[in-house]
C-alpha cells in the first residue's frame, strides 16, 4: 500500500520463517520476482527494483527452503536463476495420474456416487489438468444437487462428471477468444512481448528505427530535389 512497505514485509517474512524453521512458499511468484527496470526509472519502477533487490538479498542469506510457483518463469529476473537451485517442471498428467486425481477429489465416504461412475474412462477421454478435474468435480456435485428429488437419494452420475468436464474445457477455449484476433483466437500481446526484451536491446532497436527513419526522410528529400531541378 505504501512505498517501502513490501520490502519490509519481505524481510519480516524471512525473519519469521527463520525463527519458526518454516518453508516459504511464494505462489504466482512472477508477480514479485519480475524483471528489474533499467531504463527511465519512474517511482514505481524504483520501488519494484528495491523489492526485487531485497528479495534477492534475503534469498542469498536464508538458510532454509523457499519454493517459487509460477506459470511464467520467463518473466523472472535473470538474477534468480543462480539463486533457484532446483527447477521442477509440472507437465500435464497422463492417464494413470488423471485417474488418481479424479479419485483423490472424491471423499471416500461422504460423496454419494452412482454405480456407473468410471474414473478410468474419464481419465482416458479427457486430457485435463488437476485444477480442471477439481473444477469438474465441483460442477458435477452442484449439478447433481440441483436436480429435483429428495436430497438423500441424489447421486453424482457419470453424465454429471462428463458434462462438467466438457464445460470446464470449453471455458478454457472461451478464455482464448478475442474480438480483435484473426479466427477469434487471442494473439500474443505485443506490449508484453516488447517488455520481455532486455533494456539494452530495446535501446538499440529504438536507435536503429530512428536512424532508419532519418535515412528514409533524407532519401525522400533527395528524390524530391532531383525531380524539382
Amino acid at each position: 500500500m505504501w512505498i517501502g512497505q513490501t520490502p519490509k514485509n519481505i524481510v519480516a517474512t524471512f525473519r519469521a520463517a527463520l525463527e519458526h524453521n518454516a518453508v516459504l512458499f511464494f505462489d504466482e511468484a512472477d508477480a514479485i520476482a519480475t524483471r528489474r527496470s533499467t531504463g527511465a526509472i519512474l517511482p514505481h519502477d524504483r520501488e519494484s527494483n528495491l523489492t526485487i533487490n531485497v528479495l534477492l538479498r534475503e534469498l542469498e542469506a536464508f538458510n532454509g527452503i523457499v519454493i517459487f510457483a509460477t506459470n511464467l518463469a520467463a518473466n523472472f529476473d535473470p538474477a534468480f536463476k543462480r539463486r533457484i537451485r532446483t527447477h521442477v517442471l509440472f507437465e500435464m498428467p497422463g492417464v494413470e495420474e488423471r485417474e488418481r486425481i479424479w479419485q483423490l477429489q472424491i471423499h471416500p465416504k461422504k460423496t454419494p456416487l452412482a454405480p456407473d461412475v468410471d474414473f478410468r474412462r474419464l481419465a482416458e477421454r479427457y486430457v485435463a489438468s488437476g485444477g480442471d478435474i477439481k473444477n469438474a468435480v465441483i460442477k458435477a456435485a452442484a449439478a447433481a444437487a440441483a436436480e429435483p428429488g429428495p436430497d438423500l437419494s441424489k447421486r453424482i452420475c457419470q453424465r454429471h462428471f462428463e458434462c462438467a468436464t466438457e464445460d470446464v474445457l470449453s471455458a478454457k477455449a472461451i478464455m482464448q477468444q478475442s474480438l480483435f484476433a484473426e479466427g477469434g483466437l487471442a494473439a500474443a500481446d505485443p506490449v508484453s512481448g516488447w517488455r520481455m526484451v532486455e533494456a539494452p536491446w530495446r535501446t538499440a532497436i529504438i536507435v536503429a528505427l530512428a536512424l532508419a527513419g532519418t535515412a528514409f526522410v533524407a532519401a525522400v528529400v533527395a528524390v524530391a530535389l532531383v525531380l524539382l531541378c
